[in-house]
């Protein structure tokens, strides 16, 4: 929910945005908190196992696994409206600030730079075996056996995917709600973090989720395309080259089967001049995936940072536009029922 006078929604839509941007910068998610996230990721479990229990038939399932999916996003949307629209009723500026809290725990900036220094750190000193423990507890690639070379990959493939999926994307849709004042920002947002978590929990295409979550693995892609493709082309942007690097990211984006993760790595490996794919084991099973880039500079250490300023710069950067274009909508909006008035 926005605010009902048309004259302080530039400054509330600024507030929300900015507060929101600003305590992921500074705080990240409170380690003593439970996060929303995990409460979808409970829902999503309890609902997936009664099915996967209760549900035999293929069909059955993939019926079962859309209406798991909606009602998991429309949920996680209305509720965190109806939270808004309760408070707002005693205090508009408490409401404010819950919306500030709200939006900021769908950005997975801040968490996303301390899993990815948590690798950095053992390996400025060699400790391989710590590194790979790190890296195990945000990818789910097996690492046991991972060398230096390929812990860096793997860290900066998922500085790349989340970016998209954890930072960019969120905002997006936190964007989207402004333009919707009886919306607002944080249902939007955590509808979209709902989606997200859906697709992380059951959007997989081995059993018992392979006919349950296709709904939550083919919507998760389609919410994601346009924000991943903004990004794409605002990195691009931001490299300095963006003509290099987008014609990297149209060759080589399209040839991994994921419609997103391809093009997110590939702009990276662009970016950064690396290579990125190649071979992962998940649970002992071999999964090869294309190369990205063209591998003019070797993974070093010093990527993973480059990676990571990429990752707050772009996010800063759609920040600002965003809200800009939004702003001058409302600005535009605002002149012309004043117009019709006269």
């Amino acid at each position: 929910m926005m605010a009902e006078d048309p004259n302080l929604f530039p400054l509330i839509a600024v507030i929300i945005l900015g507060g929101s941007a600003l305590l992921d910068f500074l705080l990240g998610d409170p380690k003593s908190w439970r996060h929303p996230v995990e409460f979808i990721g409970s829902a999503i479990n309890f609902g997936s196992q009664l099915i996967i229990r209760k549900v035999n038939d293929k069909n059955a399932r993939r019926l079962w696994g859309i209406f798991l999916g909606l009602k998991i996003i429309i949920s996680s949307g209305f509720l965190a409206w109806l939270i808004v629209y309760l408070v707002e009723k005693i205090s508009p500026i408490l409401a404010i600030v819950i919306q500030v809290i709200g939006v900021a725990s769908c950005f997975a900036g801040h968490s996303l730079a301390e899993a990815a220094r948590s690798v950095v750190e053992p390996l400025k000193t060699g400790d391989l075996p710590t590194a790979r423990q790190k890296l195990a507890l945000f990818v789910g690639r097996d690492t046991d056996n991972l060398s230096e070379r390929e812990i860096l990959r793997a860290t900066v493939e998922s500085v790349a995917e989340n970016t998209v999926d954890g930072v960019t994307s969120p905002l997006f849709y936190a964007l989207l709600g402004i333009l919707f004042p009886f919306i607002g920002p944080w249902p939007l947002a955590i509808a979209y973090k709902a989606a997200s978590t859906l697709d992380s929990m059951v959007g997989y295409k081995r059993e018992p989720y392979t006919d349950l979550g296709w709904f939550s693995a083919r919507l998760e892609d389609y919410l994601t395309w346009l924000p991943c493709r903004l990004t794409v082309l605002m990195l691009a942007i931001l490299s300095g080259k963006p003509k290099q690097t987008l014609a990297i990211v149209r060759r080589d984006g399209p040839l991994d089967p994921s419609p997103n993760s391809g093009w997110s790595e590939a702009i990276y490996a662009a970016i950064l001049g690396i290579q990125l794919g190649g071979d992962n084991y998940y649970q002992g099973v071999l999964k090869s995936k294309p190369l990205l880039g063209d591998g003019i500079q070797p993974l070093a250490i010093a990527k993973i940072a480059q990676s990571l300023w990429y990752s707050r710069t772009v996010f800063l950067w759609q920040l600002l536009l965003g809200l800009t274009v939004i702003l001058a909508i409302q600005a535009g909006a605002m002149s012309e029922i004043s117009f019709n008035k006269i």
